[in-house]
C-alpha cells in the first residue's frame, strides 16, 4: 500500500442496513483534508459536489440515493461504519472517507472541534435512512440503481475507486 492508497473495508447487510458490495474507502492522514476549502475545491475538482460542512450524526443512518465523502478537516471521533453491528474506526484531521449507497454510519463521539466537509458524486440528492426493518427492501432498490462515480473523490478518474469499485 502506498500512501495514496486507501484501506478498504466491506460490510455485510444485516436485514435493516444494507450496506454494499462496494468498499468503504478510509484515505489516512491526506493534505487535502487539512482545512475545509482544501477539501471542498480537491471534491468539486472532481467532480464531487453539494459540499457541506458539519459533523456526522450521532444515529446510526445511511443514504440509499447518494455516496458520500467525508474530509475529517478538523478535531476527530469514533465513527461506527456498517450500522450497529459494524466496526467503530478512530478518525482525525486529514482521514476521507468514501460511503458507498448504503453504508451504515454513526459518530460515536468527538471532539469539540470535530469538522466534517461531505459531498457527492455529480451532486447527487441524498436521503436519510435510519434502518427501518420496513424500508429495506425499497432501499435496497434504490441502492442498485445508484450509477458509479466517473472519478474518485481525492486523486480523480485515475484513483483507486475507479478501479476498486468496478472490480
Amino acid at each position: 500500500m502506498t500512501a495514496s492508497d486507501p484501506e478498504t473495508f466491506q460490510f455485510a447487510a444485516d436485514g435493516a442496513f444494507p450496506n454494499s458490495r462496494l468498499p468503504v474507502l478510509i484515505y489516512r492522514r491526506l493534505d487535502l483534508a487539512g482545512t475545509a476549502a482544501a477539501a471542498e475545491n480537491a471534491f468539486a475538482a472532481n467532480n464531487w459536489l453539494g459540499a457541506w460542512r458539519d459533523g456526522i450524526f450521532s444515529f446510526h443512518h445511511f443514504h440509499s440515493t447518494a455516496h458520500e465523502v467525508l474530509a475529517i478537516v478538523g478535531g476527530g471521533a469514533r465513527v461506527t461504519l456498517g450500522g450497529p453491528s459494524g466496526r467503530t474506526f478512530e478518525v482525525g484531521r486529514g482521514d476521507v472517507l468514501v460511503l458507498p449507497a448504503g453504508t451504515g454510519h454513526r459518530n460515536g463521539g468527538s471532539s469539540g472541534d470535530f469538522l466534517v466537509v461531505g459531498a457527492y458524486p455529480d451532486g447527487m440528492d441524498w436521503d436519510l435512512k435510519r434502518g427501518d426493518p420496513a424500508e429495506y427492501e425499497d432501499a435496497q432498490r434504490t441502492i442498485a440503481g445508484v450509477p458509479l462515480p466517473d472519478a474518485d473523490p481525492v486523486h480523480g478518474a485515475a484513483g483507486p475507486l475507479t478501479r476498486l469499485w468496478r472490480e
